[in-house]
C-alpha cells in the first residue's frame, strides 16, 4: 500500500485533540465572561465591574493583593539572587544539598507551610513564641512573632515562593559561559568587579523573569492567604473570589472578579516570555570553558549559614513544627518523651471518617490526571513538534493557553460551565479531573516538547517508510526513548496534583473531597494535629514516589519537578 493510500489516524487525532483541548480551555473561559457580563436575569450589565471598582469590600482586596505581591517579589529577588550565585558560581561549601533543598520547597504545599508557620509564629500557641517567653521569663502576653499580619503572610509566602527565582537565577548562571569571565579576568578585572560588570548583567534578565514568576504565584495564591489572612481580617483577591461561594452564592460577582485576575496573568506572562527572550550570548570561536568557581576564602562558611538560615524558615523549622505536632499530645507543647502519642495517627486513619475517602479520591485522580496529562502532552508534543498536520500552532497555543488561567479563575470557570446541561459533571470527579488536567498541561507539553527537540527524526520516519502509522510509531518507537521524561511529567503532574488547592476548594463537594481540601477544612476547624498527620503523609508519599522514579534507570526528572515556570 502506498503512503497517499494509507489511512493515516493522525488526520483525525488534530481534530480530536482540538476539540478537547476546546472543552478543557475555552469552554470554561467563555462561561466566566458570560457570567461577569450577566446580572442575576441573564442580561448583559457592567454593574458588576462597576461593583468591584467602588466598593471597598471588593477593591480593598485587590490592592492588598498587589501590595502583597510586590512585597513578596522583590523580598524573594533579595534572597534567592544570592543563593542562586553563591550555590552556581562559587565554592561555598555543600553547595549541592542546599541546592537540593531549595528543591524540596517545591513539593511542599504552601497552604502545608502556611499551616507550620501557624504552629510556630502564632501569638499565643507558637513554638517560637513559647520558647522566647520561657528563655526569657516574659508575660504570657509577649509576642516575638506574630504570623497573623500583612508581613507575617508575605513572609510566609516568601518562604514557598522564593525557589521559582532561586531555579530561573541559578540556572541561567549555570549556562553563562566562563569564557566571558576569563575574558575580564585577563583584562584584569577582580573576582567582584567580573561579578558586578559581566556576571550579574547576564543573569538579570532571568532575575527579573523570576520576580514575575514571584509576584504571579502571590496575586493567584489562595491556601496561604486563606489560613493566615482571613484570620488577621482582612482578604486578598483570591480569597474574596472565593467567599462569593459562600451562602448566597454570587456567581456573576465571582466571575467579574475573575477575569481581571486573568487578564493581569496573561500580561505578566507575555512580559516575562519577552524579557527571557532578549537573553542570549554566543561563544565564538568554539566550545565555552569550563565555569571555575569564585574563591569566596573566609566568606566561605558565612555564605553557608546564610544558606542555612533560609532553608531552615522554608523546610527544617516547618518540618520540625509538622512532626512535632503529629507526635505531641498538646500540638502546641514541644515534644518530649513524657508527651510522645500516636492517637493523632489513630484518630486520623481509624476514627476521621472523611480520610480514606479524601486518599482514595486524591490518589484515583492524581494516577488518572497524571496519566491523561501525559498521553495528552505527548501526542500534542508529537504533533506540534514534527508538524505532522495542518493547525498544530493552533494546537500548542491551546495546549499552552491553561498556564495563563489560575487555579482559582479556572475553578470559577468549571463551576459555571458544569453545573448546568447539557452536562453536568459538578458533585463528581470528573470536574476536578478536568481541572487538574487543565491546570498542569502547560507544563506537561512544554517538557516533553523539548524532549522531542533531543530526538532525531529519523528512526520515526524509518518506521513510517516501513509501513506504520504516525500514531503506531509514537508508540512503539518515540514513547520508549522518551522513556525517562515520560516518567518525569507523569511524576510531576502526580505531585502538582497532591498540592493544588486553588480550583479544588471551588469545585469540591462532600464526596469528592481531596486530601488538600481536608486538610483545608481541618485547619478551619483548628485541628492542627490531625493536619500536621495528614501533611506529613503528603510528603512522605510525594517523596516515595520521586525516589522510585529516580530509581528507573535513565531518570533525571527529579530536579525537572521544581521547573514548572
Amino acid at each position: 500500500m502506498t503512503e497517499t493510500a494509507r489511512l493515516d489516524a493522525s488526520r483525525a487525532v488534530l481534530p480530536l485533540f482540538a476539540g478537547a483541548l476546546f472543552l478543557l480551555v475555552v469552554l470554561p473561559v467563555g462561561w466566566l465572561a458570560v457570567f461577569a457580563f450577566s446580572d442575576h436575569a441573564g442580561h448583559f450589565t457592567l454593574s458588576n465591574f462597576r461593583l468591584l471598582v467602588t466598593d471597598p469590600s471588593f477593591r480593598d482586596p485587590l490592592v492588598t493583593a498587589l501590595a502583597l505581591a510586590v512585597s513578596v517579589s522583590v523580598i524573594c529577588s533579595a534572597v534567592a539572587a544570592p543563593m542562586g550565585y553563591l550555590v552556581a558560581r562559587t565554592d561555598m561549601p555543600f553547595r549541592r544539598p542546599v541546592r537540593l533543598l531549595v528543591m524540596a520547597s517545591f513539593v511542599t504545599p504552601p497552604f502545608l507551610g502556611a499551616i507550620a508557620w501557624e504552629l510556630l509564629a502564632a501569638p499565643n500557641s507558637g513554638l517560637l513564641n513559647q520558647l522566647y517567653r520561657a528563655a526569657r521569663g516574659a508575660d504570657p502576653d509577649v509576642v516575638l512573632f506574630d504570623i497573623y499580619t500583612f508581613w507575617g503572610l508575605a513572609f510566609a509566602i516568601c518562604c514557598y515562593t522564593f525557589p521559582y527565582v532561586f531555579v530561573l537565577v541559578a540556572n541561567a548562571l549555570d549556562r553563562i559561559p566562563a569564557d566571558l569571565e576569563d575574558a575580564s579576568s585577563m583584562l584584569g578585572g577582580s573576582a567582584a568587579r567580573t561579578a558586578r560588570k559581566v556576571t550579574i548583567p547576564l543573569a538579570l534578565p532571568a532575575l527579573l523573569a523570576g520576580a514575575l514568576v514571584a509576584f504571579l504565584q502571590t496575586m493567584t495564591l489562595f491556601g496561604s492567604p486563606a489560613i493566615l489572612a482571613l484570620p488577621a481580617g482582612f482578604h486578598v483577591i483570591t480569597t474574596k473570589i472565593w467567599s462569593l461561594f459562600q451562602y448566597p452564592p454570587k456567581p456573576e460577582l465571582a466571575a467579574a472578579a475573575s477575569l481581571p485576575l486573568l487578564l493581569l496573568t496573561v500580561v505578566l506572562l507575555r512580559a516575562q516570555a519577552k524579557i527571557l527572550g532578549r537573553r542570549g550570548y554566543t561563544v565564538v570561536g568554539g566550545k565555552s570553558g569550563e565555569v571555575r568557581p569564585v574563591a569566596l576564602g573566609g566568606w566561605r562558611w558565612p555564605a553557608f549559614a546564610f544558606c542555612f538560615a533560609v532553608l531552615c524558615l522554608s523546610v527544617l523549622l516547618p518540618y520540625g513544627a509538622l512532626f512535632n505536632a503529629a507526635f505531641s499530645r498538646i500540638p502546641s507543647q514541644p515534644l518530649t518523651f513524657s508527651n510522645f502519642t500516636f492517637s493523632h495517627f489513630q484518630f486520623v486513619f481509624q476514627e476521621l471518617s472523611s480520610t480514606k475517602l479524601a486518599i482514595k479520591n486524591t490518589f484515583y485522580l492524581g494516577m488518572s490526571a497524571a496519566t491523561c496529562g501525559t498521553i495528552f502532552a505527548l501526542v500534542i508534543a508529537s504533533l506540534t513538534a514534527r508538524a505532522a498536520t495542518l493547525g498544530t500552532r493552533a494546537l500548542s497555543f491551546l495546549a499552552t493557553a491553561p498556564i495563563a488561567i489560575p487555579g482559582i479563575t479556572l475553578g470559577v470557570g468549571l463551576f459555571l460551565a458544569y453545573t448546568r446541561g447539557p452536562v453536568v459533571l459538578y458533585g463528581t470527579l470528573w470536574i476536578l479531573l478536568l481541572a487538574y488536567v487543565t491546570i498542569e498541561l502547560p507544563a506537561a507539553y512544554q517538557q516533553l516538547q523539548a524532549a522531542f527537540r533531543g530526538i532525531s527524526g529519523e528512526l520515526e520516519e524509518a518506521s513510517r517508510i516501513l509501513g506504520a502509522s504516525r500514531l503506531g510509531t509514537l508508540r512503539r518507537v518515540t514513547a520508549p526513548l522518551l522513556g525517562p521524561s515520560l516518567v518525569a511529567t507523569w511524576c510531576f503532574i502526580f505531585v502538582a496534583v497532591m498540592r493544588e488547592l486553588s480550583a479544588a476548594v471551588i469545585l469540591f463537594t462532600s464526596e469528592t473531597k481531596v486530601l488538600s481540601v481536608l486538610i483545608f477544612d481541618l485547619n478551619e476547624s483548628g485541628d492542627l494535629a490531625a493536619i500536621s498527620v495528614l501533611g506529613l503523609t503528603m510528603l512522605v508519599l510525594t517523596a516515595v514516589i520521586l525516589v522510585a522514579a529516580n530509581r528507573i534507570p535513565g531518570f533525571t526528572g527529579g530536579m525537572k519537578l521544581g521547573r514548572r515556570i
